[in-house]
């Protein structure tokens, strides 16, 4: 007969926190989900360039989808909420925040420029609350969604993750070399045992069976071990 204890499934939660604000004060939000004795993590990023948001449609899908046990999902609707509203790629100071992390960071352009990395890695308060919640919780998987070019890109360590995560989602995989300053490019360097990638999405919007697909993809990828 099974002990009290082993017959007791873990408990399940769901918790939202406000982890940092844009530079405008806009609060970015993060919502916790899963179960307490979790042994992997899934970081999902709806959005972070402000003109490239479709990925919300999915992370809203998972806010409300049973989490496999023993896996926790952390989510991200908006990292940029600032771009957002303005419908920028870059957030309120013209800087790319996919170009603002540290590892390969460089000093070119100016501000609006469509890459402009800002005059100093993690100088918007944006990216600093990226570094800080990927520092916290170590995701052992991390998904950025953008925008448009309908696949899924990764490089390095991420390689397996992301043609995997392309396989359970039906959309095509490149291996490409991440861009200076960019957020996977800092994760991979960080924390090489884990992976992240980017899902870019086609442009527009997304269908309800579409973004259904990649909630699936997300959920499988949280059950694995």
């Amino acid at each position: 007969m099974l002990s009290a204890d082993a017959a007791t499934p873990p408990a399940i939660f769901a918790r939202a926190e406000t982890i940092g604000f844009s530079v405008l004060g806009r609060p970015i939000r993060a919502l916790e989900t899963g179960s307490t004795d979790a042994a992997r993590t899934i970081l999902v990023v709806g959005c972070i360039h402000g003109d490239e948001c479709a990925g919300t449609a999915i992370t809203h899908r998972l806010a409300r989808a049973t989490v496999p046990e023993g896996a926790e999902i952390w989510i991200v609707h908006v990292l940029n909420p600032d771009g957002r509203v303005a419908l920028t790629r870059q957030n309120v100071r013209g800087v790319d925040l996919n170009r603002n992390f540290r590892s390969g960071w460089r000093a070119v352009g100016e501000a609006w420029d469509p890459e402009y990395p800002g005059p100093a890695p993690f100088s918007e308060p944006e990216t600093r609350t990226a570094r800080a919640l990927v520092r916290r919780i170590r995701p052992d998987v991390t998904i950025w969604y953008h925008q448009p070019q309908a696949t899924v890109r990764a490089w390095g360590g991420s390689i397996a993750a992301g043609r995997r995560y392309a396989r359970l989602a039906g959309v095509r995989f490149r291996p490409i070399p991440w861009p200076p300053g960019s957020a996977p490019n800092w994760q991979n360097h960080v924390f090489p045992g884990d992976a992240s990638y980017v899902v870019e999405l086609a442009s527009g919007y997304l269908t309800a069976g579409l973004a259904s697909r990649h909630v699936r993809a997300v959920l499988t990828i949280a059950r694995s071990r």
